[in-house]
């Protein structure tokens, strides 16, 4: 680690292009590590000659729209003492009805897509048999949980193609919230997600200040699907920027009619590959209650809009007007996510939902002005710097078709492309450290930053010389990172092994922009 001051050290990685970083120090490979076990593993999109399906993409009506948003179907428990959730995740191709065309062959959970949402408590042990009959290797990653690292769903422990094992861990104090789960196997994450493997999973406190308030879940996904309704493989575009499909899904559908009764408690997932969901509700107000990690020490309150970048969650309250308008929308908002503003064209005005408001005359629940005790952590014991940076080598060989995994576009973390076998920071168990994360993006894109096995608290944001203290103070596992845009960050890992740290843009995470931290008793 440089001994050079904080904001010069952040003044010269900004300044360095991809070639100075590959000059930065790195620590030896883990001992004993086996050859990469994904490097001869087949996946789908392997051959993509092989795909014959149409360019053209199926229109926004193939899909039908306003139907009902329903609760996520739960996985059952199958246990049968208290504290225990056991039950059985399969990951298999299907064939979904999804509208007017064809079939369309998917990856999904237990035959659907998105998954069943998994529900359990703060100190529950929770044993989940996952078979995996996918024709390449798979993982479950349960992101947002900080549990064994055995556990995580690393792509170091992958499940072979006809695999099974048993994830069992227990929920830590602390640990409620909005979660998720989906695969991690390294290079082929993106796609199994894009085919429809990914799946809620929600936490409880038994204490729960608001668990009297009804609640709604909006798992957001997107998916890409052809005129015969088959899900092509990425093309350029979507590996260079991250796969947008043409429809956003809340639970599986289409511009869904939602049903807003008093005052409800709205979870809501990005489950998107690439897409950046800037929400809103028509002008009206709500209030943010939780983040990635769970709860908020204090409500917000008056907010119109709400960024989540891909991975990121978040916890609102909405309570319908008593008069006025009996329908109002959902809306993702415009936002260009950077390229340099290439992928402004990608972001329009687009309606995700419509509203029913039933008006009331009944009292609105009151939210309390005290959610949870939350202590900002203390002075750090080691500092660490991460660079996400990307460009094109305009000396590598050009892509033989448009659906060639690009070997021209870089995707780096410190100027290194992931390796599973490197260690790449060393951090030390139960201490407090502060990581300073750059995106020096040379494509002027955002990267959002998601780390494994902890979540962190943001201290500040550093962008075009302009320092801004974070305005709340809240846990969080990703976090969205401007091109040009430093963000300083303090964590404490509280259990040992390696962990991966990476990109959220699952393309982009695909093409290396991951690294590991090994985390070692002091």
């Amino acid at each position: 680690m440089s001994s050079l001051p904080l904001n010069r050290r952040r003044t010269l990685l900004l300044g360095m292009g991809a070639g100075a970083l590959l000059a930065q120090p790195w620590h030896p490979l883990l001992a004993n590590s086996p050859p990469n076990p994904m490097a001869a593993m087949g996946h789908a999109d392997d051959d993509m000659t092989a795909y014959s399906g149409p360019t053209e993409l199926a229109p926004l009506s193939s899909l039908p729209r306003h139907r009902p948003l329903k609760p996520l179907p739960r996985l059952a428990n199958r246990a049968r003492r208290k504290q225990l959730f056991r039950s059985k995740l399969v990951a298999a191709p299907a064939n979904l009805k999804l509208g007017s065309l064809p079939p369309t062959r998917v990856f999904a959970y237990n035959h659907m897509t998105p998954g069943p949402l998994i529900e359990a408590y703060e100190g529950d042990r929770v044993e989940i048999d996952f078979y995996n009959l996918l024709p390449q290797p798979s993982t479950v990653h349960w992101h947002g949980l900080a549990i064994p690292a055995d556990q995580d769903g690393a792509p170091q422990d992958f499940i072979p193609a006809g695999g099974h094992r048993r994830y069992h861990f227990t929920l830590p104090p602390g640990s409620a919230g909005t979660h998720w789960y989906h695969p991690h196997p390294h290079m082929m994450t993106a796609e199994q997600v894009y085919r429809g493997l990914a799946g809620a999973l929600i936490v409880r406190d038994r204490n729960d200040p608001l668990r009297h308030f009804p609640e709604q879940e909006l798992f957001i996904s997107d998916l890409k699907m052809a005129a015969d309704g088959s899900i092509p493989p990425n093309d350029r575009e979507d590996w260079m920027n991250g796969r947008e499909g043409q429809f956003v899904l809340i639970n599986g559908l289409h511009m869904p009619l939602i049903t807003l009764v008093g005052t409800q408690r709205w979870r809501i997932w990005n489950a998107c590959s690439a897409r950046y969901l800037k929400l809103s509700l028509g002008g009206l107000e709500f209030t943010q209650v939780a983040t990635d990690g769970g709860l908020l020490a204090a409500p917000v309150r008056g907010l119109t809009e709400l960024l989540l970048a891909p991975a990121e969650r978040a916890e609102i309250i909405v309570t319908a007007p008593s008069s006025g308008s009996s329908r109002i929308q959902l809306i993702a908002e415009p936002y260009d996510r950077g390229a340099m503003g290439r992928l402004a064209g990608l972001s329009q005005r687009r309606v995700l939902a419509d509203i029913d408001i039933v008006h009331s005359s009944e009292a609105t629940l009151e939210i309390p002005e005290v959610l949870r005790p939350i202590t900002a952590l203390g002075t750090p014991t080691a500092e660490h710097m991460v660079a996400f940076s990307d460009y094109v080598d305009l000396e590598a060989p050009p892509p033989s078709n448009p659906y060639e995994r690009p070997q021209d576009m870089l995707f780096l973390v410190n100027g290194q492309t992931y390796d599973m076998e490197r260690v790449d920071i060393e951090g030390r168990l139960g201490e407090v450290e502060e990581w300073t994360v750059i995106n020096a993006s040379a494509m002027g894109m955002e990267h959002p930053f998601h780390i494994h096995g902890g979540h962190f608290q943001v201290l500040e944001r550093n962008f075009n010389g302009e320092t801004t203290p974070e305005p709340f103070l809240a846990w969080r596992d990703t976090i969205n990172i401007k091109a040009g845009e430093s963000v300083t960050l303090r964590m404490r890992i509280d259990e040992p092994g390696l962990r991966m740290f990476h990109c959220h843009i699952l393309e982009h995470e695909d093409l290396g922009m991951m690294g590991n931290i090994l985390v070692s008793p002091p």
